[in-house]
């Protein structure tokens, strides 16, 4: 495959009324929306009155389920209304796009996207993650990269502030986590990198800076639902330049899209506990995985402070996790596929994961 489609996007609090002429090009006439409960509760009417003025159809709304399940997928797949509609119009954050990307891949639909929350970059990427019913991970999906991403910053800057917070803590670890993987890569002996895997290093690269200077502001103004400046490059952070990394390296000759930092999420899952741990919450403690790993102290005492400021993750108690449950984390981690691409050595990763935390029981 030699052909890279990158999503298109539309922002800006009024970026809906630019659909008409997003949809013109593909000559759609009918649509399904694909979502959670209160994305679409936040999104559907304003989307619905855009379309009716454009004579353009809704086949059905459906509330995905909560988690991105193979089981939730393939309901939605047997649907009549899905089946009958042009393309797939996903609201959400991260599982509900998941699921309606993996929908339209089964029904070779074009997807177009509404991130009502910008906890991960899903709503750009062409991947998937793909759960058991039991919320473990089951594998990483492939579906096609949406056509277009609406990301209205008035709507995310409404959203509950903890899912801009966790697309924090997922934003910060795309560029060390490429850069990484690409580094390792080199020391195995790959040498000729392609075009596509040096662009997507450098964009995962350019996307780092931001979430330092405007991370604190902009969860300060989404606390207080005001779509600000700041908002809207965290958003534009999350939602396209990690997007398009993760596009970019990740592709069926190759795979640069993770390693540690998502090793130690995947690990996590399988550890039952209470609380609600959000993707991106787990994975900025990953990020400080990352950084022990490789003896980078002084961006490791840098990110873990940034951490502590706004709250994210420092401490295995953080996470509800504790130094026991160490050993089924590595023992997860050595079956992802981040370990696959980027291997790494099972007792310096748990002595990291310690390391961690003796940091962050420290501050």
């Amino acid at each position: 495959m030699t052909t890279n489609i990158m999503a298109n996007y539309s922002y800006g609090e009024h970026c809906f009324e630019e659909i008409p002429e997003v949809l013109k090009p593909y000559r759609i006439k009918s649509v399904a929306f694909i979502g959670g409960k209160r994305a679409l509760a936040s999104s559907e009417d304003d989307v619905r009155a855009v379309l009716e003025k454009a004579n353009i159809a809704v086949t059905g709304s459906f509330i995905y389920g909560t988690d991105s399940t193979q089981s939730n997928i393939d309901k939605l797949v047997a649907n009549p209304q899905v089946q009958k509609a042009d393309a797939i119009f996903g609201f959400g954050g991260g599982k509900a796009l998941d699921t309606a990307k993996m929908v339209a891949k089964a029904l070779n639909k074009d997807t177009f996207t509404f991130p009502t929350i910008c906890s991960n970059c899903s709503a750009g990427t062409a991947i998937a993650v793909v759960y058991n019913d039991d919320h473990s991970l089951l594998r990483y999906g492939y579906p096609d990269s949406p056509l277009h991403i609406f990301i209205n910053t008035r709507v995310i800057a409404e959203a509950p502030e903890k899912y801009f917070w966790a697309g924090i803590g997922d934003g910060i670890s795309k560029a060390p986590e490429v850069e990484h993987a690409i580094k390792e890569a080199k020391k195995r002996g790959l040498t000729a990198f392609p075009h596509t895997a040096t662009l997507g290093e450098a964009v995962a690269l350019s996307s780092k800076d931001a979430f330092y200077r405007y991370g604190q502001q902009g969860l300060e103004d989404v606390r207080n639902n005001k779509p600000s400046r700041a908002v809207e490059e965290i958003a534009l952070d999350i939602v396209v330049s990690t997007g398009y990394a993760s596009n970019l390296v990740n592709q069926p000759d190759f795979y640069y899209n993770s390693c540690h930092a998502h090793a130690f999420y995947n690990g996590t899952t399988a550890i039952q506990r209470e609380g609600e741990f959000l993707h991106g919450v787990v994975v900025s403690y990953g990020v400080l995985v990352l950084h022990a790993y490789f003896n980078e102290q002084e961006e490791l005492e840098r990110v873990a402070a940034f951490n502590k400021k706004l709250g994210l993750p420092t401490t295995l108690s953080d996470l509800n996790l504790s130094e026991k449950d160490i050993p089924k984390i590595v023992e997860v981690a050595l079956t992802t596929n981040e370990y696959r691409n980027t291997p790494f050595d099972p007792e310096k990763f748990a002595e990291a994961i310690r390391t961690v935390d003796r940091l962050g029981q420290q501050l």
